[in-house]
């Protein structure tokens, strides 16, 4: 669901200082099925990414500059916490091998630099034309 919001965002994003839009539209113009999107707007827009009014005027509107929202932003909001394993996510104690792994202690630094590369992306590379 992370990589169909960063699409949502992204169609947001080309509509940047003009008029709001709908879920309906970025429906339309992403391909998206628009309960899918509306389930989404609904966490973007409980994240803080997205800014929602109703009525005459009314609609979407990114809450900050493109430039300004990174994609571990935009995973984040959707998915929690960036990390390869849930070993380390507070109340999680899944794993069978927990107690026992040697692992373990040697995820922190790999799941801090992912979020760190997601972070240096921000989403006006998204809206930018590829050559």
């Amino acid at each position: 669901m992370a990589d169909y919001a960063v699409v949502i965002m992204s169609a947001a994003a080309r509509h940047c200082g003009g008029a709001r839009v709908s879920a309906g539209q970025l429906a339309d113009e992403t391909g998206l099925p628009a309960p899918t999107v509306q389930k989404l707007v609904s966490k973007l827009t409980g994240a803080g990414l997205l800014r929602s009014s109703r009525g005459v005027g009314g609609g979407l509107k990114l809450a900050r500059p493109p430039a300004a929202i990174s994609i571990a932003d935009i995973v984040e909001a959707i998915e929690g916490p960036i990390a390869l394993t849930a070993c380390l996510e507070q109340g999680k104690h899944d794993c069978t091998l927990e107690g026992a792994c040697t692992t373990q202690p040697h995820w922190p630094p790999v799941n801090a630099a992912l979020r760190s590369a997601l972070a240096q992306v921000s989403l006006v590379q998204f809206v930018e034309e590829v050559e």
